[in-house]
């Protein structure tokens, strides 16, 4: 089967709204790297930063939820074929994509003063604290080896994914004397998989176990688009309340404001699909964008200091947006067309289990997306 064959196949099983929202949700990541860095480079802060505040008490929530919807179709298989789609599946483009970043960064960290071996010892680490922007990809096969093992006490682990939400884990002061201890160089100031984990298992678990909830949410937004504005426009007054107040990071507070901005984001998803085909199509290939955004942000924000150091942090933020979205699609596309550089974003035969429907027996076979 074709390379062409299998993007086609992947669409017409695509439902719009979840990768409208899936659009939404990785504008605003990227939104995110992109305005915090410049600014920090900057030492300014833009207009863009408003935007960025007000979409943290949901915007990793909301990919979370999304993550664990269709979970139920899948956790059902043989742990043979279940880690192979859920667990390798990611950590293959985990393992390729931070010896990509760390390629790029390790030059920077040796004239920073660090020795060779620590910048090594670094690298290593990386497959125990996840990498730089690679968190998200590290995180989802932890959740779906976690939601397999309580498969049939899902209900219990969604009590206990709340809990450690409302709970205040936090290990930033743990973190640095370790990182001296171990010689590394800490590109984090806290334990990735301890404190993300905390965070973020609640809304993979509801996903999954709110599903059919959420699609019949999206039914109805759809049958009735005024009552649905009307739900996201209270939402969006809600959510602004929060966020001016500074009271978005009070526990239940944040797991509230969490679940309700990723039902709002479906709702809106769901009201903007048809007439949003470029969203859509960027949250389809969202993956890819997650993946390769680094460098073009970390690019265009040197050229922007560079060239125009008179113009707003806002509007240098909203460039390297646009410029960080656009340049990991154009590259996907080219490499589409060239056919050379698939195994970027999509996992080889080789990285396949044996003994699992989607492995070919031919090596040239067509390769499995990175989603």
């Amino acid at each position: 089967m074709t390379t062409a064959n299998l993007n086609t196949n992947a669409r017409a099983n695509r439902i719009d709204w979840v990768d409208t929202a899936k659009g939404i949700c990785i504008i605003l990541v990227v939104m995110m790297h992109t305005t915090l860095g410049l600014e920090a480079a900057s030492g300014q802060q833009g207009w863009m930063h408003a935007v960025v505040e007000f979409s943290r008490p949901f915007r990793m929530p909301d990919f979370f939820v999304i993550s664990g919807l269709f979970l139920a179709s899948t956790i059902d298989r043989s742990w043979r074929h279940y880690i192979d789609r859920k667990v390798i599946h990611f950590f293959y483009f985990y393992i390729l994509w931070v010896i990509i970043q760390f390629a790029f960064k390790a030059p920077f960290m040796v004239l920073d003063g660090n020795s060779m071996g620590a910048v090594v010892r670094s690298f290593l680490f990386t497959f125990v604290q996840p990498f730089g922007t690679l968190w998200f990809i590290y995180m989802l096969p932890v959740f779906f080896v976690v939601a397999k093992l309580f498969k049939n006490q899902k209900w219990l682990l969604l009590a206990i994914a709340a809990v450690l939400q409302i709970a205040p884990v936090n290990t930033h002061g743990v973190f640095a004397p370790v990182a001296q201890t171990l010689g590394i160089v800490a590109t984090e100031g806290h334990f990735v998989l301890v404190d993300e984990f905390a965070s973020y298992l609640v809304y993979f678990v509801g996903g999954y176990v709110f599903a059919p909830y959420i699609f019949k949410l999206a039914d109805y937004v759809r049958n009735n688009k005024a009552k649905g504005m009307l739900i996201v426009a209270v939402w969006f007054v809600i959510n602004l309340i929060f966020v001016l107040t500074g009271w978005l990071d009070l526990p239940i507070v944040a797991l509230a404001l969490g679940g309700a901005g990723a039902l709002a984001i479906v709702a809106f998803a769901t009201l903007i699909a048809q007439k949003a085909k470029l969203l859509t199509h960027l949250g389809a290939n969202s993956i890819v964008i997650y993946l390769a955004f680094f460098l073009p942000m970390v690019v265009s924000r040197l050229v922007m200091l560079k060239i125009v150091p008179w113009m707003d942090a806002g509007t240098m933020a909203l460039i390297c947006l646009m410029f960080s979205v656009a340049v990991p699609m154009v590259g996907y596309w080219i490499i589409q067309k060239i056919g050379f550089g698939m195994f970027l974003f999509h996992r080889p035969n080789w990285a396949i289990l044996s003994g699992t429907p989607w492995k070919k027996s031919n090596p040239k076979a067509a390769l499995a997306p990175a989603e």
